[in-house]
């Protein structure tokens, strides 16, 4: 994980609403994180959601509408103090009368007051029944917030408290971190730019039931594509067959499975992207004919299968791409690293290029973590972690170096 991810200063301000019931989980994830959490709640949400029990999971007290300017602790002026003291203020979730408040400069609650002094970046989670948000008074509060640079956070659909089904839901926890990562991220300085990674294998069927394939989790493709967010890239992720369980909140993922599927989505978004990652591992051959039914075993010895190649997508993009695009491509190699990694990305027209050992421990498929030897145009570098680390240092060296 990367280290600004953990102990951070999370000032959490709970409003009115149900979902209230979901925060002392996003408390105690952050608290596993070593991150400090002040929690304040307006009165409604006292209601909902135990503030001893917040207080327990914090390790702090929880503060309260009656402490706003209380005789034992208003001169401590709370709402001040916390809002200069917080890295990052949340507001989850955001009931439709906190998001009034908040537009329009309102200080009767002290989630409130917290808000209009906060300096630090803001993410409020608007959660409430699906009719109080799509009213246009609402849509215009959030909207208005969003103007102001606050991070607003749509809700997601489904089944609602109330009774209704539709958009409302305050987002699972995993998607709140997210969000709170990525306003917490040092580095903004993908912002505008679009980036296109492929990860994950692919499968090659041979008949309905067997394919070709590879090891591959797509781990590394997805810290790729995570860490680009982080730094404010808009991210397309062109993801094959992985049973890999990722948060993909904020990335635009089209899932292919064969090689073919894969080349095409990637041709197909090529115009769109500033930096192609190709970090999928895409298999060579695809068998020449697939059957139509399960191939049988009774009575054969041996099965022979005809395989053809595959289309070779990073050449392909190499050749087709336009100036001032860069194509970043991956070598996993068992031997001779470095000299079939810079025969790669000559062959292939990359502008860099990761090599890794697949037959090593730490850099194999699957891992968690990798040790990888970047090789580009401008010099070389190795970078050694979790896959999220080294992600984000390859990040790190393109934005000094290119």
């Amino acid at each position: 994980m990367l280290s600004w991810k953990r102990s951070r200063k999370v000032l959490l301000c709970v409003s009115g609403g149900i979902a209230a019931y979901k925060i002392p989980d996003l408390v105690s994830r952050l608290r596993k994180l070593d991150c400090e959490v002040e929690i304040i709640l307006t009165k409604t949400a006292e209601t909902l959601v135990s503030p001893l029990a917040l207080s327990t999971l914090s390790k702090r007290r929880a503060w309260l509408q009656d402490d706003f300017f209380a005789n034992s602790k208003g001169f401590e002026i709370p709402h001040i103090r916390l809002s200069e003291w917080a890295d990052v203020l949340v507001v989850a979730p955001c009931s439709a009368n906190t998001a009034f408040g908040l537009a329009n400069g309102r200080t009767a609650s002290i989630v409130e007051a917290a808000f209009l002094a906060a300096t630090a970046p803001v993410v409020v989670f608007p959660a409430m029944n699906v009719h109080m948000f799509e009213n246009p008074a609402t849509r215009q509060n959030l909207k208005t917030l969003a103007v102001r640079g606050v991070r607003v956070v749509d809700p997601e659909f489904g089944a609602l408290a109330c009774g209704y089904e539709g958009k409302g839901r305050l987002p699972e926890t995993s998607l709140i971190l997210e969000e709170i990562f990525l306003a917490l991220s040092p580095k903004r300085d993908l912002t505008g730019k679009h980036v296109l990674v492929t990860a994950g294998p692919t499968w090659e069927y041979i008949d309905p039931v067997r394919f070709i394939s590879n090891p591959s989790s797509g781990k590394m493709g997805l810290a790729m594509a995570r860490t680009a967010w982080y730094r404010g890239a808009d991210v397309r992720l062109i993801l094959g067959p992985t049973s890999l369980d990722a948060s993909l909140h904020g990335i635009e993922v089209q899932n292919v499975v064969s090689a073919v599927e894969m080349r095409d989505r990637v041709m197909a978004n090529l115009d769109w992207a500033d930096f192609i990652v190709k970090a999928a591992a895409v298999g060579d051959y695809r068998a020449d004919k697939v059957s139509g039914h399960k191939l049988k075993r009774e009575g054969k010895e041996t099965l022979s299968l005809d395989l053809v190649q595959n289309p070779d997508i990073a050449a392909e993009v190499g050749a087709a791409k336009s100036p001032g695009q860069f194509l970043i491509g991956f070598a996993a190699e068992t031997n001779d690293i470095i000299e079939n990694a810079r025969s790669k990305m000559e062959r292939k027209g990359l502008d860099m290029i990761l090599a890794n050992d697949v037959s090593s421990s730490e850099g194999g498929f699957a891992c968690d973590n990798n040790t990888v030897r970047l090789i580009s145009k401008t010099g070389e570098a190795v970078f050694s972690g979790g896959k999220e680390e080294v992600a984000d240092a390859v990040w790190g060296y393109l934005a000094e170096h290119r």
